[in-house]
């Protein structure tokens, strides 16, 4: 774990926080990527973590790329594009391949602009907030560019093909009124209520049975791509798991109790 990505505990949710404020949090360098690949894996191996909300330090949640950084690394990127592919590999796309093997859901709580890859950060989380003040944009044909890690996977499936294409092909920035109209979050409140709304959507999902949490989330990722008969039979293998959990035995006598009370 570095500085560039907090790591907060407390009881079973924990508070991720991209920790360079003072570069509005850009995901592309090295120590933040390392930084947050570590705590996706750390979530994961954790029994005790129920739920995760990301946020971002200081007014923004990411930027996405360091404008700066990818103008001086021109010259080097023009001599050499393997040494670009091995950058993007080795760099940023373990961040969605981190995001793809987490049991664990992940809240965005987007605190202000994501930008570029940060508005496919969110994307990656399983639920997202937005503060009022909060912006959206996939940006990268803006700079002549596209989406090197995985947007034009990540936005079709949460906003539909028609509006990943609006927001792809015109690099347009997206209020957070917008964000909400279109699915792209879910709810969107005041800045100042946005960590406390974020908390207690975390403490709704901890309440439940964890590993029913973990089993569930990730049947729901698998049904993104996979065939209902395939769906049906994951399933069918998680649910025969499930019904010899002492958590499933805990939480059926605590609900015919409830059924007993009336």
């Amino acid at each position: 774990m570095t500085d560039a990505v907090l790591y907060e505990q407390d009881g079973g949710i924990v508070t991720l926080t991209l920790n360079r404020p003072e570069k509005r949090n850009p995901i592309s360098e090295r120590d933040v990527v390392d930084g947050l690949v570590a705590a996706l894996g750390r979530l994961g191996a954790d029994p005790s973590v129920r739920v995760a909300i990301l946020t971002g330090a200081g007014s923004a949640f990411s930027s996405g790329g360091d404008l700066r950084a990818m103008q001086d690394a021109l010259e080097e990127r023009a001599r050499d594009p393997g040494a670009t592919m091995a950058y993007y590999t080795q760099g940023i796309q373990r961040i969605p391949l981190a995001f793809e093997a987490l049991d664990v859901p992940v809240i965005a709580a987007v605190n202000g602009p994501a930008i570029g890859a940060g508005t496919d950060l969110a994307c990656l989380c399983d639920l997202r907030i937005a503060a009022d003040t909060a912006r959206f944009a996939e940006s990268f044909v803006k700079i002549g560019i596209i989406p090197g890690d995985g947007g034009a996977w990540l936005l079709p499936r949460v906003v539909g093909w028609s509006k990943a294409c609006e927001m792809a092909l015109t690099g347009d920035v997206v209020s957070a009124e917008e964000a909400l109209a279109c699915g792209l979050v879910s709810q969107v409140v005041p800045g100042a209520e946005l960590m406390a709304a974020s908390r207690r959507l975390a403490e709704r999902i901890a309440v439940n049975p964890p590993q029913a949490v973990r089993a569930t989330k990730r049947l729901l990722r698998e049904g993104r791509f996979a065939t209902l008969p395939s769906l049906l039979q994951l399933s069918a293998h998680a649910q025969a798991i499930a019904h010899t959990t002492a958590e499933h035995r805990e939480a059926l006598a605590r609900a015919l109790a409830r059924t007993a009370k009336g």
